[in-house]
């Protein structure tokens, strides 16, 4: 599990890439000094496995549903990603409940900047629409975030200078795409009232 409070920015160092499975070997300002083969990582919020490390430097495997459903695939040698190491137990959750299952990919609109802000806006394939709400958590890139607005074809963020200066959202640019998680309770809640509401109305209508 992890809380969606990035850490930093690490650095796409080397990419190996094989038919369906994608190696990769990320440079870090730091890493935990208790990291093994095994642990995990998020990467732009995706969970991944670490295979292999040194004090600044960790190697993951990027299987082919991965690459599908993410925006991994698309990384080049030097590219930044936002990074948060796997949560444990006892660790404060300061953002929400992060599985680092990536749902799907949004695609960035717009950049909006205000005195001491940066509004972005996302636009989200439609399946995923009923999921966002005002002021609901959603997962960006891997960072927990509060939706600012919902907007017809997606949802707006606001960005303060910590949340620029940590994370990768300075450098994007219109047309951008980035991971996306849904917020898991929310997704249980409107998918239950889809499912058990019909059966309620047809129970509640008048028999003819």
């Amino acid at each position: 599990m992890f809380t969606g409070i990035v850490e930093g920015r690490a650095s796409l160092l080397n990419a190996e890439r094989r038919t369906g499975l994608f190696s990769y070997t990320f440079g870090f300002p730091s890493l935990p000094a208790n990291l093994k083969v095994g642990d995990s990582i998020a990467i732009n919020g995706a969970c991944l496995t670490v295979t292999q490390f040194s004090d600044t430097t960790a190697t993951f495997d990027l299987m082919k549903e991965t690459l599908a459903i993410t925006t991994l695939g698309d990384l080049t040698e030097g590219d930044e990603v936002n990074y948060e190491p796997a949560a444990r137990f006892g660790d404060p959750i300061g953002g929400h409940a992060v599985s680092g299952h990536i749902h799907t990919t949004a695609t960035l609109r717009t950049l909006t900047p205000s005195e001491n802000n940066l509004c972005l806006e996302f636009q989200v394939p439609e399946a995923y629409k009923k999921y966002i709400f005002d002021k609901g958590y959603i997962t960006v890139a891997g960072a927990s975030l509060t939706v600012g607005s919902v907007t017809e074809n997606g949802f707006t963020v606001n960005l303060i200078p910590e949340t620029l200066r940590i994370t990768i959202f300075a450098s994007l640019k219109a047309g951008d795409r980035v991971n996306l998680e849904i917020d898991t309770q929310t997704q249980t809640l409107v998918d239950t009232i889809e499912r058990i509401l019909p059966e309620l109305i047809k129970r509640q209508s008048p028999s003819t």
